[in-house]
């Protein structure tokens, strides 16, 4: 009996891990309805599988839709959570102008406190995590535009109006970033949370001026080498001012399209001393960084000394 139970309980498991992975492909594809079919599969099978409801509840988000129902698996799924990362999904985006955010994003702010102790300024974390969420709301749809050029070698026009609605989020966020610089000060991880004071850098890096970038940079340098600010965003926003201006980078943070339409880094100053410049300022190996963001293999033999 104990032996038919545990085939029926595997299976279930089995079927509800199958499930989610076709949701992931689906997602991943574009066809947003059949993953939340395949993802409310799964919840059915496993409703304690807080990560999966989550994913339910922001493919749901995506389609714009069906907002009642979205916010509905989301409560769900948020039950246990005491994160922030919420408030700042961009998968979220259709949600955030729904009277019912303001309940999520305070709530997940009370529980983040109490995990983690009080935040020096909550109001301007807020801020923030909108911002980030803001900045990132076409990430989804121009991924997949991405993956269109990888596999067929051109870029679907679809994309084009997507690229300049991305510019005009740039300007307009970094507009509202300037108005929080004056009103709170430079966001440190200290004041808001580490997910919160990446905002400004983001920003900051998708803008389309080098200009700006080159304003702020020895100010994000001097935050990260502090510990109050990313240096993984220090770096990438180094980078594309010197890619920008011609120039090899230094930490290998920028990437472009080979003739095969693969993902490769610019060319980089001194490479074989990359990994030294990535681990002064906390970061992993390139090579490990590379193959997981890109799937590029990188093999310059490093120096330390």
């Amino acid at each position: 009996m104990k032996q038919l139970l545990l085939v029926f309980l595997t299976a279930i498991c089995l079927t509800g891990y199958g499930q989610k992975d076709k949701a992931e492909e689906l997602r991943a594809k574009g066809n947003l309805e059949g993953a939340i079919r395949a993802y409310k599969q799964a919840y059915l099978e496993n409703p304690d599988d807080s990560k999966n409801t989550y994913k339910l509840a922001s493919t749901i988000a995506l389609l714009y839709q069906l907002p009642d129902s979205a916010f509905h698996y989301l409560s769900i799924a948020l039950e246990g959570d005491s994160t922030l990362w919420v408030l700042a999904d961009t998968d979220m985006i259709s949600l955030s102008e729904d009277k019912r955010w303001k309940t999520i994003e305070d709530q997940q702010m009370q529980k983040y406190q109490a995990a983690n102790g009080p935040m020096e300024e909550p109001e301007y974390a807020k801020e923030l995590l909108r911002v980030i969420m803001k900045d990132q709301s076409l990430d989804y749809y121009i991924d997949l535009a991405k993956d269109h050029f990888m596999k067929n070698g051109f870029i679907p026009h679809w994309y084009y109006p997507l690229g300049k609605m991305k510019s005009d989020i740039g300007a307009g966020n970094f507009e509202k970033m300037q108005s929080l610089l004056s009103q709170y000060g430079w966001p440190t991880y200290s004041k808001v949370g580490t997910l919160a004071a990446d905002a400004l850098l983001l920003t900051i890096n998708h803008h389309e001026s080098d200009d700006i970038r080159k304003m702020f940079i020895s100010q994000i340098e001097k935050a990260c080498r502090a510990g109050e600010g990313s240096c993984m965003e220090f770096a990438k926003i180094q980078d594309r001012i010197l890619v920008n201006d011609n120039k090899p980078q230094i930490y290998g943070m920028q990437f472009r399209y080979n003739a095969k339409r693969e993902l490769e880094p610019f060319p980089i100053e001194n490479p074989e001393y990359v990994d030294k410049r990535r681990a002064e300022i906390g970061l992993e190996p390139l090579k490990v960084y590379l193959k997981r963001k890109i799937g590029y293999d990188w093999d310059v033999k490093q120096k330390h000394k």
